[in-house]
């Protein structure tokens, strides 16, 4: 039995997020088990690098997974697309050591929000952005950004409620490019909590409407309450754009 490790991409329209669930069957994770446990006639578990919520997109998602097979991982890669849906394909595999983890190993990840900050239609990108008619203040929303950056405790920044788990995150960068009406939102760090970046976009949006300022950021972090961020912004603006694991460990 051997480990592979893939890279995939998905339009998350309408999927119920990542990880299986036995009340649906639109799942990232569970399209996968059932197309490589058709193909191997066992039962296979897969591994994300995440969990994407329901309705984000990925470009660069990575997973592993064992199998017992003769296929070759060109032939596995085949085997997928020919059965997976048209809107989830296999962009890259190749065999990994045994103890390789697509989620425990990985060190980074890239994320992008993009907004359509306009009024007139963009037919073509209404599945992938969030339309914010509204007049941004860009500027107030890069200096707001500049207090996230750094390791911190981002409890304020998450929908989860409960639990033991550590919300301290590093995020290394957040940068913007304004293409036309398009504002793109890109996310570096060392990992997200559930719906964090939905939140701080939520909460840069507010900034940039002028509902708070960019200082208020600062208060919004050492408060640790969610109650004290913006509100979660629509998940079809979110992409998981790449996963960054040690040099040897790259696809």
């Amino acid at each position: 039995m051997a480990n592979y490790k893939i890279l995939l991409q998905y339009e998350g329209t309408r999927y119920q997020g990542w990880q299986k669930q036995e009340s649906s069957e639109s799942t990232i994770q569970g399209k996968l088990e059932a197309v490589l446990g058709k193909m191997t006639g066992e039962t296979v578990e897969v591994q994300g690098s995440g969990r994407t919520d329901a309705g984000v997109h990925a470009y660069g998602q990575v997973a592993s997974f064992h199998l017992s097979t003769n296929k070759t991982p060109g032939q596995i890669q085949e085997y997928m697309n020919q059965y997976l849906p048209e809107d989830i394909g296999v962009i890259a595999i190749r065999k990994v050591p045994e103890r390789f983890h697509a989620r425990l190993h990985a060190k980074g990840k890239k994320y992008q929000y993009r907004i359509i900050n306009s009024t007139t239609p963009h037919v073509f990108d209404r599945r992938y952005c969030y339309v914010y008619p509204d007049k941004l203040d860009l500027d107030a929303m890069k200096e707001a950004a500049s207090y996230l950056i750094g390791t911190q405790d981002f409890k304020a920044f998450t929908s989860t409620k409960k639990g033991k788990k550590s919300t301290v995150r590093t995020i290394h960068s957040i940068d913007f490019e304004k293409i036309k009406d398009e504002i793109q939102i890109t996310f570096y760090g060392d990992g997200f909590l559930y719906h964090m970046i939905r939140i701080v976009v939520g909460t840069l949006l507010e900034v940039g409407a002028g509902v708070r300022t960019a200082e208020s950021i600062k208060d919004t972090i050492r408060s640790l309450s969610r109650d004290q961020a913006g509100p979660l912004s629509p998940a079809l603006g979110l992409s998981l754009m790449e996963v960054f694991y040690e040099e040897n460990e790259q696809i």
